[in-house]
């Protein structure tokens, strides 16, 4: 390995996929969402890059371990109990594995993100 293997995100060509959530998952709205990965490992158990989404709400339920940092927009996070976190630029936090809930785009929303999923 050596400098070149670094990835950098504002020079790397990301693979992007835009999308609308699966009927099933949305509660409000429809957004249309954006994800730019810019790493996989080998293993395929970690990624990042970054995630943007337009105003709706959506059920959530964590396969994976994810550390975020909000850069634009601001979302609320709700977990089964009721229970509320607002997130906005410069929020960061991470959602662990078996997290359920719903993730609310209140304000279009764009995040880095860093997930790892185990092997079980």
């Amino acid at each position: 390995m050596n400098i070149e293997n670094i990835v950098n995100f504002s020079t790397n060509d990301a693979d992007v996929e835009h999308y609308h959530l699966e009927s099933e998952k949305r509660i409000s709205g429809n957004p249309a969402q954006t994800v730019e990965n810019h790493f996989s490992s080998p293993c395929n158990q970690f990624h990042s890059g970054s995630w943007q989404s337009e105003k709706g709400c959506w059920k959530v339920s964590y396969t994976e371990s994810e550390y975020c940092e909000i850069l634009a927009g601001s979302s609320i996070i709700t977990d089964d109990s009721g229970r509320t976190m607002t997130v906005s630029k410069g929020s960061r936090f991470v959602i662990p594995a078996g997290f359920t809930g719903t993730w609310e785009v209140v304000e279009e929303c764009k995040k880095i993100y860093v997930m790892f999923e185990t092997n079980n």
